[in-house]
């Protein structure tokens, strides 16, 4: 049996319901996006007086905005709870190893700087 497929035919539904599902994933995710930044954004509006500027002049202005992103920043990594105990160190490399019994100095990381 051959099924005959007519591209002018049986083509445009099938790419137009492709086309709405794709652009229904795009339509999601950039809501998706929209939404977080929109909370951000009337956080900033609202929450720090951003609506207003204290200073004259746009480079003054954008200064007192990224201030204060770093201080809202700064607030909401205070706000998170503190992590449970440091992670072990990870096992030393073959290529570490060697460089050790050869006594070749490596600067180490600064993860291990402090232990």
């Amino acid at each position: 049996m051959i099924v005959e497929f007519d591209v002018t035919r049986d083509a445009p539904p099938l790419l137009e319901s492709a086309l709405k599902v794709m652009a229904l994933k795009t339509v999601v995710y950039e809501v998706a996006v929209r939404s977080g930044v929109e909370g951000t954004v009337n956080e900033f509006a609202h929450g720090h007086g951003m609506r207003r500027c204290r200073y004259r002049g746009q480079d003054k202005a954008h200064l007192q905005h990224v201030l204060t992103a770093i201080a809202v920043n700064i607030e909401r990594l205070s706000g998170l709870p503190p992590t449970a105990e440091a992670p072990p160190p990870r096992q030393p490399t073959a290529f570490q190893n060697h460089l050790e019994q050869h006594k070749i100095y490596r600067p180490k990381s600064w993860r291990t700087l402090g232990s």
